[in-house]
């Protein structure tokens, strides 16, 4: 052993008493070790495995390089202490080196003797005993959490203030402000249930739907169009409308999975079930010229395996695509088991319409009613034309010596009567009516009402969405497993099979056997991971901070227990209402949000939860929140997509001239941020941190591009908004304090502290100075958006009170909840 491996270990001697005591645990300090820095050449991945040598499996590790109990005969432990670069491992090339307190893991694990055990995410959940704690709680949650501070000798924060408290549940289950009226009746409750009485309310309300579809709709990778660069139209809005009111009714999370999944496969399956299943149609569509049908196809399929890998297994299986996953137990083999599930749909590849069968009409009550009247319509008037064209063809009807039938009538005339009126084409019309304008003017009038029936029948037909969902062949395509994921390299034949870390009450044969197992309670992954989202949603990190990865490559959970006991719990009902009510009321959601310099030094991302959620709202809660405060808001719901402000020339520029953007008007400019209509190849420009929706998406972004700050103080929605409160403040009040104090209270459910008062008064005057000298600059600030002004109102002051109402809605608390 060379003098540099004896001092190493004279560090870990020195450092070993500190955590001598410590249960050593293989899942948490020695399986992390072994992800990161050897199973990239000695795990799962058997074609690029090296030295024939595997450390990802029990057997593999203790045949070779581990000796239980004795570390320094263990081949493994001589490699990491190694100053030899020709044996160190990791080598040198690899640019990883392990720290001293990982080498003395390891040693300790192989003295401990090795014991062995499996990454915490594939074992089932199973309810943990709730801890007790000194600190207040109110319900399991914060006994979980609070026990952990107690631990760590960190006091959580009292509760927030009823103003914060309640913008801050309201946005989150709602995604918009609470009205003043709502703060007031709150706020003046004094009964312990008032809170409860709020959280109830906001859960009962149609909003619920419609801010939880948004998050569900990222992870379905939802749009209006196809991408690529066609990016063709497409009318999904249907299936969206069905998230909104799956969460509204409470839908099960076992039903809302299945019905996605496999809703068609369901027996005696309804109209909404099948419906439900445009969530694996919801990928792009290629429908560029000189792309292979069977290419194009193969993706689809990609996408969709890899999407529900990552939506309810919260695993990266799409790295398996190509060679056996390198970290986590999934082979070649098993990715095309999942795939095989999903490779039996109608869909050839070909084509770009983003309508591609199969597919589900759904029309509204109105559309439909149009349908029956002009097929109506047309059919009558087919009925009046057919005798005459019997007529027509019998009177030029001859026979030859033969006994063959012949005609006197030019061949096309011939040919387009013989067709009849529902198999002709235009052109078939266009002959008919130039051969037949002298001698048949009554049948040519009726010619024309036909034509004229059946565009109105066709453009009827055409205004009803069809949906893309999902259906399987008679007869299941043979699924291969694709050499480096190519199309046309097919190799071992598999059948539909679930991953070997999880295990099927029965052999898995179709998608419904798959949304079976993947709600099954024995499997380890769907609770943990579905939770961990809706925490995500309202702490803004997830206990697992990795929510798109909980592979041995992923965050061990910070509070483990907590999420173990909720994800059990959750799997008593899958009641996803219950699940959020039990979170947003416990008294770790209700905390302040005041931290201390201590406090966040010590914990910066609040993972401990010693105080209560603080974050950046999205883009698209941003502006429905400046449409509610400002009263703009239309609040319809559901139908198709809309098309508010947006720059020029951005469609344009994008599509080389192929797609030009109109906007709507009038009630549609103001409808919520989920109904605008989303363009897949450039996303709808006031959505600054949202995901492409190209791919399956789970876990926000947070940026400071400059984007942020042009949108929110200069966009039309914006700007509109200051003005539409400015005015809503002036016509209710009418001094400079009140109408300040009106609008701030709208936009932060707050009134402003006196020294913020001074400020925004001073802001005013300021304001009012700058149009006081340039009215005209005042109108034309007054003209920024399509909403009507009232005209009594002081141009100068309207503008002034605006632009202070656009400052208001740019504040830093206006921006966080």
């Amino acid at each position: 052993m060379t003098r540099s491996a004896f001092a190493l270990l004279a560090l870990l001697a020195a450092t070993q008493p500190a955590r001598a005591q410590e249960k050593v645990d293989f899942a948490r300090d020695v399986l992390p070790i072994l992800s990161d820095n050897c199973f990239n050449c000695h795990g799962p991945d058997e074609k690029t495995r090296k030295a024939k040598l595997r450390l990802d499996t029990k057997e593999g590790a203790l045949a070779q390089s581990v000796v239980p109990g004795n570390s320094a005969a263990s081949e493994l432990f001589a490699r990491v202490i190694s100053t030899d670069a020709d044996s160190v491992m990791p080598p040198p090339k690899s640019n990883k080196k392990l720290t001293a307190a990982q080498v003395a893991a390891l040693k300790k694990w192989i003295d401990a003797g090795a014991p062995w055990g499996t990454h915490w995410a594939f074992t089932p959940p199973q309810r943990p005993a709730v801890p007790k704690t000194e600190y207040a709680t109110r319900n399991e949650i914060d006994a979980f959490v609070r026990a952990r501070l107690e631990r760590d000798k960190i006091v959580p924060n009292d509760p927030a203030d009823k103003p914060r408290l309640i913008r801050r549940v309201t946005l989150d289950l709602t995604g918009l402000p609470p009205s003043p009226e709502e703060v007031d009746a709150f706020v003046k409750d004094p009964a312990p249930s008032a809170y409860v009485k709020v959280v109830d309310r906001l859960l009962a309300s149609p909003r619920f739907g419609e801010r939880m579809a948004w998050d569900w709709l990222d992870a379905a990778r939802y749009a209006d169009s196809n991408g690529y660069q066609g990016d063709s139209e497409r009318t999904m809005w249907p299936w969206r409308d069905w998230v909104v009111r799956a969460y509204n009714a409470n839908l099960p999370f076992n039903q809302f999975t299945v019905q996605q999944l496999a809703g068609d496969l369901i027996p005696n399956a309804t109209r909404e079930q099948i419906l439900a299943t445009g969530f694996n149609r919801n990928h792009m569509i290629n429908g560029e010229g000189g792309r292979i049908a069977e290419e194009n196809r193969v993706e689809y399929v990609f996408d969709q395996t890899e999407t529900t890998g990552t939506v309810w297994l919260g695993l990266t299986v799409g790295c398996a695509r190509c060679h056996d996953h390198k970290f986590d137990p999934i082979s070649q083999k098993d990715y095309y088991s999942l795939y095989a599930f999903f490779n039996s749909t109608p869909v050839n590849g070909g084509g770009g319409s983003g309508q591609t069968a199969p597919v589900l009409d759904f029309g509204t009550p109105e559309q439909e009613a149009k349908r029956k009247e002009t097929q109506a319509a047309y059919d009558a008037l087919v009925k009046q034309v057919q005798p005459i064209e019997k007529k027509l063809r019998d009177a030029a009807a001859t026979k030859d010596k033969d006994g063959n039938y012949a005609s006197t009538l030019p061949a096309l005339i011939e040919s387009a009567l013989r067709k009849g009126p529902n198999d002709r084409a235009d052109q078939n019309y266009d002959e008919l009516t130039k051969h037949f304008k002298e001698t048949e003017p009554a049948y040519v009038k009726l010619l024309a009402d036909l034509r004229k029936a059946r565009s109105a029948r066709d453009a009827a037909n055409a205004s009803v969405a069809k949906v893309m969902v999902m259906a399987d062949l008679p007869k299941p395509r043979d699924t291969f497993v694709l050499g480096r994921g190519a199309y046309d390299k097919p190799g071992a034949k598999v059948t539909p099979g679930v991953p070997t870390f999880g295990s099927a009450a029965a052999p898995a044969k179709n998608r419904l056997d798959l949304a079976n197992w993947i709600m099954a309670k024995e499997n380890p992954l769907t609770s943990r991971v579905a939770v961990n989202r809706l925490w995500q949603q309202f702490f803004g990190t997830g206990l697992v901070k990795t929510s798109e990865d909980f592979g041995v490559q992923g965050e061990r959970p910070v509070h483990a227990e907590l999420l173990d006991w909720l994800a059990v719990e959750y799997a008593t009902d899958w009641d996803t209402k219950r699940l959020i009510r039990l979170i947003v009321t416990s008294a770790t959601y209700r905390q302040s949000a005041k931290v201390t310099p201590e406090l966040l030094e010590r914990d910066p991302e609040n993972r401990l939860l010693a105080r209560g959620p603080r974050m950046r709202m999205p883009s698209w809660m941003i502006r429905d929140a400046a449409l509610g405060a400002s009263g703009l808001l239309t609040p319809t719901i559901g139908g198709p997509p809309v098309r508010t402000y947006q720059p020029p020339g951005i469609w344009e520029e994008a599509t080389f001239g192929n797609k030009r953007y109109t906007p709507d008007k009038g009630e549609a400019l103001y409808r919520r941020s989920l109904y605008v209509f989303w363009r897949r190849i450039v996303g709808p420009t006031m959505f600054f941190d949202a995901a492409n929706r190209q791919t399956c998406s789970v876990k926000g972004t947070t940026t400071n591009t400059p984007l942020h700050a042009l949108t929110t103080l200069n966009d039309t929605t914006f700007v509109e908004a200051g003005r539409a409160l400015a005015q809503l403040a002036m016509e209710a009040h009418t001094t400079d304090a009140e109408r300040l104090k009106f609008a701030f209270a709208r936009v932060l459910s707050r009134p402003p502290s006196e020294t913020e008062s001074k400020v925004l008064l001073g802001a005013l005057e300021k304001q009012r100075k700058v149009y006081a000298d340039d009215k005209a600059n005042a109108l034309k600030a007054l003209k920024v958006g399509d909403s009507p002004r009232n005209e009594k109102l002081d141009a100068v002051e309207h503008a002034a009170l605006a632009s202070v109402c656009l400052l208001v809605l740019n504040l830093d608390e206006a921006l966080n909840k």
